[in-house]
């Protein structure tokens, strides 16, 4: 090739680039000119919607503002105004009433002021995050809610991971829409009543004795069991155990001899607050397994499966070693054997090593079975945990967390398995909400 056409092509080729450049640059300028944009149509249709709505309940809830104020008013108390930390650092004083449940309605002046929006990161004060928590300083990027995604799940009893996290998901998932979900959510999370954090260890409903713990003081009491001498069983009961409990008086007193017995589900939540016996959390087998695997991770002490089919509890060991490599499953077995083939199984589990094991029969034959053969085991604590396998299997989906935050995931349930489920949902829920108020209403009328 010629010194003349090659230096022609080198041209070409430079001005080729230098075109291709210019033309990357513009595309890019635009793309970010149209980003810059939506971005900020989003946010003015946020804000708007904050006017709107906070206006339209500011209007509607005049007369509970009005007296709530003079009901504080005559306690001594009144407006009280809160210096908190907003949108970019900024400071701003949050309006609240000084007691009551309802003490946090003037925020919506915030709101209207452009102070807070109607759902976003919980409003903190000067100093609760700490400078070098660089993460939680993300929730400044955004004005701080009268909603927060924590504040739900406080209320539904499903708070678990830390407020930081909630925050982080929120701030990771944030839209419009997404915040009318929220927003949506909110409704029936007022009606479950507070999130509880003080409340007594013991509480007794219905009949059954309860350890009121959150779900941190399970898994802690489930690895102080695991390492102890004496083994132990632990029961999750909800309201279609407590039914189960008031026609099985054998199941009743097994529950009376357990070790640990948790409150499961949203109706004994609500059971507690009809009773007066306020439930610290939702603590469920489904949520506290993935918890407790955690938990193991950096634990010499394995857990054994035992129940579903043929295959399920395989791939229950797979998905732990997935999600929790660190945790070790020592055995597993699927739940179709014979009563003949129960001392291989029991033969097996002690084999392994197993300090903790999880049956899936079924309440209350899970929970029977465990009693009857629990010393044989080898293990120091053993748990019924009914369908998880299930889950964590992925044959059956669990409900979306949205679902459950509406307290509703026996809906979803329903829908899934309506043959199986619609005794135990429909009626079965309907006779514990009854059996609920009559003993509400025998403790008031003695």
């Amino acid at each position: 090739m010629s010194p003349d056409r090659q230096r022609v092509i080198e041209q070409f080729d430079r001005r080729f680039s230098a075109q291709s450049i210019r033309r990357r640059r513009l595309n890019h300028l635009a793309h970010s000119n149209a980003w810059l944009i939506w971005i900020q149509l989003l946010s003015g249709a946020r804000r708007a919607l904050d006017l709107l709505l906070a206006a339209i309940l500011l209007c509607t809830l005049a007369p509970v503002l009005a007296a709530l104020f003079v009901a504080a008013r005559s306690r001594g108390g009144g407006l009280v105004r809160t210096t908190r930390i907003g949108r970019w650092g900024c400071t701003y004083r949050e309006l609240s009433y000084s007691a009551g449940r309802l003490a946090g309605l003037p925020a919506l002046v915030n709101v209207l002021r452009g102070d807070m929006s109607l759902v976003g990161p919980r409003a903190v004060s000067p100093g609760e995050i700490s400078a070098e928590d660089r993460a939680a300083w993300r929730r400044y990027d955004t004005r701080p809610g009268f909603i927060c995604l924590w504040w739900i799940r406080r209320r539904a009893n499903i708070a678990w991971g830390s407020e930081s996290d909630a925050d982080s998901e929120y701030l990771d998932t944030q839209s419009l829409l997404g915040d009318i979900a929220i927003a949506l959510r909110a409704i029936p999370a007022a009606l479950y009543g507070d999130g509880v954090t003080a409340a007594p260890d013991r509480i007794r409903l219905m009949g059954i004795s309860f350890h009121n713990l959150t779900m941190e003081e399970a898994i802690a009491g489930i690895l102080q069991r695991a390492r102890a001498s004496e083994p132990g069983q632990l029961c999750f009961v909800n309201a279609d155990c407590v039914n189960i409990a008031y026609r099985d008086p054998d199941y009743k007193r097994l529950l009376a001899g357990s070790a640990i017995v948790l409150a499961d589900g949203i109706g004994l939540k609500l059971a507690g607050r009809i009773l007066n016996n306020n439930i610290r959390q939702n603590v469920n087998g489904t949520d506290l397994f993935p918890q407790l695997c955690g938990a193991l991770e950096n634990e010499d002490l394995g857990i054994y499966l035992l129940g579903g089919k043929p295959g399920v509890p395989e791939d229950v060991a797979r998905w732990v070693a997935v999600h929790y490599p660190g945790a070790r499953v020592s055995g597993f077995h699927h739940g179709y054997f014979s009563a003949d083939e129960t001392g291989p199984v029991l033969d097996d589990i002690r084999q392994s090593g197993a300090s903790i094991l999880l049956v899936a029969f079924g309440v209350p034959k899970q929970e029977k079975w465990i009693r009857d053969h629990l010393p044989r085991t080898g293990v120091r604590i053993a748990m019924g945990v009914g369908g998880l396998f299930d889950f964590y299997s992925g044959r059956i989906p669990r409900a979306p967390v949205w679902i459950r935050e509406l307290g509703m995931e026996w809906i979803y349930r329903f829908v899934q398995e309506p043959r199986r489920m619609w005794r135990r949902y429909f009626v079965g829920n309907f006779v514990f909400l009854v059996r609920a108020l009559s003993e509400r209403f025998n403790a008031r009328s003695e």
